[in-house]
């Protein structure tokens, strides 16, 4: 017999009654029931019941061991008595009397639980991270998220890509966030940068004659952490096609990304078709470029029926100023004074100074709205409004006012707010959709200049028409994000590949040829060269695990994630670098002042 085990926690069977066997694993869990010690035994792959009774020659040492002791088991497979079988556990028709126990390693005594999995601090869950992983729900979370990239890779091969790696070391590239930067010792004072993705190599892959390129590619990001992103790296499943167009791109990546998510859905239906919402439209409806569509709530324009009207605070604002716009929120079953007053308090503590409503009751055969707007518009406007939003005695509509490029993003919230408040949100779903026409540029009010609106290296739509034009702002983009009930999980384009198109889109926000050169130098010379035309799109793996998973924190589905403030906690990282490394490296540490 093998020197730790004849099968795993999960293997035994009813069929194996009688049968001698070996295990080895963790102990879970020890109770004692009338002088009787059960020993939930856990591996890898499941957890079986051993039974250690007074009679035993391994009793003793089974009244020693502790939770996440290390221990080997020889003992006889029984049957269980029918009213103790565990349905809940593959292996709970049966359990293991032991005959002898070794104990491999002993443990100390925990720093957190791992039966049971209470709320524990963060801190101390990725100080002892490999302690938090033995934990049932993230260790099956982590097995998961290897089971989809696995679908991914194979998904992609059927689709006719092949998986290339591109270096890790490499020159640092606008991507939209901060490099992390590595010093070169071999040459003094200059530095490798660590790729935010691997946007240039990819394009280089089909400049060189490659044509359906994919990587599950690390990148490396020096950003402020967030729920749906992780300080420090991430990582995506890369694609880049030459010969397409955006159509092509959506019809190919499409039915992996349908696939993956009905594979691993556990039975939550997947959108069957995916929309194709212009990004305009996306922040008129739904506020936002990330639209959870399970939310059936669409914003709309009431702007005439504002207009002139008794409510003085948004008639002013559209007389005095021609940008402003008022949006309805409407809200099916929302009609009450008191959902109403919680969401109003809700603004004002966005920072708003309220948030209008309008409700509307059954009054004498009739439908009526209520509310202090209602009393100041009338009632012709009033059912004006429900006329165009479809609502009932019993909905509400919520109003917000002002230029939308100002207010878009809080009415948003509202809508994703209302939403959840009424339970209107499908939570049992996977809603999956395309967001396009990206503008081009946009307004950089920090630096009170024109900046690329998403990535500098897609196409604009029109080309050089579009971009010897007046008004810059007006110009869209072949760029496209995948939307998943709230969250980007991909985005991508189609790539400007003509050299002359490419230092005309980097001149409108002040980069002449010269930086383009410079920055962009092993892109800008491949497209010297014959650059097929080509497009692709990156998806975040971690977000897609988190959503399949129904986790809340990408934390839960990374093995060994860095805490809030950018910081490993099990590894110590970052770390001081002594003197002989920074003499290597001929650097020199400049002490910051406290008052810096």
């Amino acid at each position: 017999m093998h020197r730790y085990r004849s099968h795993t926690c999960a293997a035994l069977r009813k069929s194996d009654v009688g049968s001698t066997v070996r295990l080895s694993g963790w102990v879970h869990r020890v109770r004692d029931h009338g002088g009787v010690l059960f020993i939930d035994l856990r591996d890898h792959y499941g957890v079986t019941q051993v039974v250690a009774d007074p009679d035993s020659d391994a009793f003793q040492i089974a009244e020693s061991v502790r939770g996440e002791w290390v221990i080997r088991i020889d003992g006889d497979v029984k049957a269980r008595s029918d009213d103790t079988i565990n349905p809940n556990l593959p292996t709970g028709e049966v359990e293991v009397y032991a005959r002898q126990i070794e104990v491999l390693s002993a443990a100390r005594e925990l720093p957190l639980p791992v039966f049971g999995e209470p709320d524990y601090p963060e801190d101390v869950r990725l100080r002892y991270r490999f302690l938090d992983l033995r934990r049932e729900t993230l260790h099956r979370n982590i097995v998961r998220r290897t089971e989809i990239i696995a679908s991914m890779r194979r998904l992609m091969g059927e689709a006719g890509f092949t998986e290339f790696s591109t270096p890790i070391l490499t020159a640092s590239s606008p991507e939209g966030a901060r490099d992390f930067l590595v010093p070169s010792r071999m040459h003094a004072g200059k530095f490798y940068a660590l790729p935010q993705a691997p946007q240039q190599y990819k394009q280089l892959v089909m400049a060189s004659g490659f044509d359906r390129y994919f990587q599950i590619a690390p990148c490396f990001r020096d950003e402020d952490p967030r729920a749906d992103r992780l300080p420090g790296e991430f990582y995506q499943l890369d694609v880049e096609m030459s010969f397409v167009e955006q159509d092509d791109i959506f019809s190919t990546m499409e039915p992996v990304i349908r696939e993956v998510f009905r594979e691993f859905a556990e039975g939550k239906p997947v959108t069957d078709t995916f929309r194709r919402i212009p990004f305009a439209e996306a922040m008129r409806k739904y506020g936002t470029d990330k639209p959870d569509l399970r939310n059936p709530i669409e914003m709309e324009a009431v702007t005439e029926h504002f207009a002139g009207s008794g409510f003085k605070v948004f008639a002013n604002m559209i007389a005095n100023d021609p940008k402003v716009e008022v949006w309805a929120i409407p809200a099916k079953t929302g009609g009450s004074r008191a959902f109403c007053d919680r969401m109003n308090s809700w603004a004002q503590g966005e920072g708003q100074p309220g948030l209008g409503y309008i409700f509307w009751r059954e009054e004498e055969g009739a439908v009526a709205g209520a509310g202090p707007l209602a009393k100041n518009i009338g009632p012709e406007r009033t059912e004006a409004i429900r006329a165009q939003l479809g609502l009932e005695a019993g909905d509400a509509s919520f109003f917000v006012a002002g230029n939308p490029d100002k207010f878009a993003g809080f009415a948003g919230d509202a809508r994703a707010r209302v939403g959840t408040e009424l339970g209107l949100v499908d939570e049992t779903r996977f809603e999956i959709c395309w967001i396009v026409d990206f503008p081009f540029y946009e307004w950089n009010e920090e630096s009170d200049s024109l900046d690329f609106s998403h990535n500098p290296f897609s196409m604009p739509q029109g080309g050089m028409d579009a971009l010897d034009g007046d008004d810059p702002l007006s110009i869209k983009a072949f760029q496209y994000d995948l939307v998943c009930n709230g969250f980007e999980i991909a985005s991508g384009g189609i790539r400007n590949h003509i050299p002359e198109l490419m230092i005309k889109a980097f001149g409108r926000v002040g980069l002449d040829a010269k930086v383009v050169e410079e920055r962009f130098g092993g892109l800008y010379r491949a497209f010297q060269y014959g650059a097929p035309p080509h497009g692709g799109m990156a998806a975040g793996i971690d977000r897609i695990v988190m959503l399949l998973v129904g986790a809340k924190n990408l934390r839960e589905v990374t093995m060994f994630p860095m805490n809030q403030q950018a910081q490993d906690l099990l590894m110590g990282a970052p770390g001081e670098a002594d003197a002989a490394q920074l003499l290597d490296l001929n650097l020199r540490l400049i002490p910051v002042s406290k008052d810096d």
